[in-house]
Order: C-alpha cells, then structure tokens, then sequence
C-alpha cells in the first residue's frame, strides 16, 4: 500500500517490543479458570466486545504469558478473509488471558501510541491490504506474527498521535450510540413478536407448516459461470455482503451477467425475504426484507430468497422468526460447521418448521413494526452520515491535515 503522509513512514516491528501468540487450552463456560479474550471479543471496528465472555484454566505459571495488560494490541491472526486482521488494544485493569487467534502486540511506549497504531489498522485501506496478505485456508485466512510485522506505518510525534487517536476515539463513541440506538429498536421488535406470539416453542400453539408449503425458495446465480457465449445482459445482483442480520447494505451494489430468461424468474419483488447460506455461528440464517430498492436486482446463488404465499404467511413476521430461537436452534442443529463458520443449504431451508399464527395477528405485528422501522430507517441514515465523517477523519488525519 502506497502510504501518502506528511508523517515519518516505518514497518510496525519497528514499534513493537515483544510479540505472542494466545493460549491453545479450550475454553469453558462453567467460568472455570481466568477469563479470556477471543475472536469474537474484537470487533470489526477494534473496538471491545466483552458481552460473550469463557475462561480458561491456566496453570499458574502461564498465566503472564498469556496475559493481557492495559496498553496491550491485540491482533486477529486467523478468521474469515473479511474479519481476519481486526486490531484492538485492551484499555482496561481486569486481568483476562487471550486465546491462541491472538497475538499480543506490546508496543516501544516511546515510540507509539496503542490506539492510533490500533485506529490505523482498521482503516479500510489497511484492512484490504491485510485481506490480499492472508493465506487462505479451508473457510478460514491467516496472518501470523511475523508477517504482521512487515505492515506499513506512519509515525508522528507520540503527542500527536495521541491528538489523534483522541479525535477518533470520540468520532467513534458517536457511532457507537448510534448503533446501541439501533441494537435498543431491535429489542423492541423481538418484545413485539413475544408479546404477540410468544416465544413459539410449543408447537401445539398455531398450525405449523413446512416453508416449502407456505412460502416459494430459490437459490440465486453463480458468479463465475460458464455461459457457453450466449446472450446475457448486466443486471444488479445482491451478494452475501449485502445482507446483514436484519437489514441490507445497499452501499456497494455490483452487477452480474446473467440469461434474459433469467430476469423474470430471479427478479426480487418488495416482500421476499433473502437469507445467506452460511456465515459465523452466531450469524446463520441472517436475513432481510427486500422492499424494491434496487430496480431489477437478481440475487446470488449463496442468498437464498423467500417469497412467502401472503394468504398464509406474511413477510413481516416469517422475517422476526428467522431470528427466534426456535428457528435458530434448527439452522444450527441441520447446519454444515467448520471452525466458526456454518452453512445451510435450500433443501434444510425449506424443511423448516413455520408456526402459523391467524393472518389478522400477523398483520397487527406488521403494522407495528413498520413504525419502528421508520425510526430505524432514520438512525441508519445518521449513521451512514457518521461513518462517512469517520472515513473521511481517518483519511485526513494520517496524511497530516488533520
């Protein structure tokens, strides 16, 4: 990666003092042992997430070596080849070991600052040139310590670095409520569907019906196909990326070839549901109502899409169950796992069992959910405006100008 700065430009081992990697022991949840870091504990942005916390039994005489102190980066060695090199310093007191994913990166304190070095790793640049460096594995990318090192920098003064990472840090406690603004309306749509449906885990309770009896599901094209020189048009197409848990991400819209035929049969109308074939344990059989935002948009062949028959199941409502945990319990349970990934295919999918509460209730929740959806349509769109004002922070203030 070119690096345009003002500022002085070194590789990272230049700044750091001692590298290691995380504990190989298995962790617990029966809080056994210290508590330790994983993957997951890091977020896509670096920031902390210590909400899904195990421990670890630690013999003694390793618990410095595995240990994290404030001050200490964390870097994300191994995971899928959009998450793997995610960077975080751990800026708390607690005593937590970290797990064998990690590296633990102590820094020269006279020389560089945990969080700006932490804030310039996770810039979009920095994590495409991470994402092009990974070797790929079955489902998994990998970055080990050495390499890491071999990673671009830039330098200001440490006081300026501070000034910096401060500056960002601030930006990004605005995002952060906007998306614990967003995370509080979606507890509320889950209040909405158990105060109306229960938490549908008798299945004496409504009729129930297999998807594939009450709801149509395809698959989608295959990017990369042969098509033996036939006549294919450009159309817009929907990838894995663009369906997050519970909305689209419409930022990035690619286009794929595809037959004429094609069009009318994979079209996506406002009231499907699209779903992604696999992804993170936590994240399968994510989904999003598709509402006509992108004229003639197909889909691809890892997003399935549902479209449901409205004389017995509204979209509305099919949408919230995905995300109930009965309906997770099922993806889980017939899912084909790897190590943190999982993935289900269309057959399973139209297996799944709906629950078929009376059309007028469904209806009383769709009508609910639409208003929170307009406020969540509004914090979203704050959002986007954060996320362009953090880019265009970060940009200006490694090149010197901020």
């Amino acid at each position: 990666m070119k690096v345009t700065s003002r500022w002085p430009k070194a590789l990272l081992g230049e700044v750091v003092e001692e590298t290691q990697y995380g504990t190989s022991l298995k962790a617990n949840e029966q809080c056994a042992g210290v508590p330790v870091l994983r993957m997951n504990n890091i977020t896509y942005s670096g920031a902390l997430d210590l909400t899904d916390i195990k421990h670890v039994e630690l013999p003694a005489k390793d618990i410095e070596q595995y240990s994290v102190r404030r001050g200490d980066l964390l870097f994300n060695r191994t995971n899928s080849q959009e998450l793997v090199g995610k960077m975080g310093v751990w800026n708390r007191d607690e005593s937590f070991a970290f797990a064998g994913y990690l590296v633990r990166l102590r820094l020269k304190i006279d020389r560089a600052d945990p969080s700006f070095v932490a804030a310039w790793f996770n810039t979009t640049e920095m994590k495409t040139l991470l994402r092009t460096r990974a070797k790929p594995s079955i489902n998994m990318s990998n970055i080990n310590a050495t390499e890491v090192l071999k990673f671009p920098i830039v330098l200001p003064p440490l006081a300026e670095q501070r000034r910096i990472a401060e500056v960002l840090d601030r930006a990004e406690a605005l995002r952060a409520k906007r998306r614990a603004a967003l995370a509080q309306l979606d507890s509320l749509t889950q209040s909405l569907f158990l105060d109306l449906f229960g938490d549908l885990q008798r299945s004496s309770v409504y009729t129930e019906s297999k998807l594939s009896d009450c709801a149509e599901v395809v698959s989608g094209v295959a990017k990369g196909r042969k098509l033996n020189g036939r006549q294919t048009v450009d159309v817009p197409y929907l990838r894995v990326a663009n369906v997050q848990a519970g909305f689209l991400n419409l930022s990035e819209i690619k286009t794929i070839e595809a037959l004429p035929a094609e069009l009318a049969e994979l079209a996506l109308k406002p009231g499907d549901v699209v779903l992604t074939e696999g992804g993170d344990h936590d994240k399968l059989g994510r989904g999003a109502m598709w509402n006509g935002e992108v004229d003639g948009c197909i889909h691809q062949n890892h997003v399935f899409r549902v479209r449901p028959n409205n004389t017995l199941l509204l979209p509305r409502y099919f949408h919230e169950y995905l995300q109930a945990p009965r309906a997770r319990a099922y993806f889980l349970s017939c899912a084909k796992k790897t190590t943190n990934l999982a993935s289900i295919n269309m057959t399973q999918l139209r297996a799944l069992s709906v629950p078929l509460p009376p059309l007028e209730l469904q209806q009383e929740f769709a009508r609910r959910v639409t208003a929170v959806e307009r406020l969540k349509a509004t914090q979203r769109a704050s959002l986007t405006e954060l996320d362009a004002l953090f880019a265009s922070l970060q940009h200006r203030a490694f090149r010197g100008e901020l």
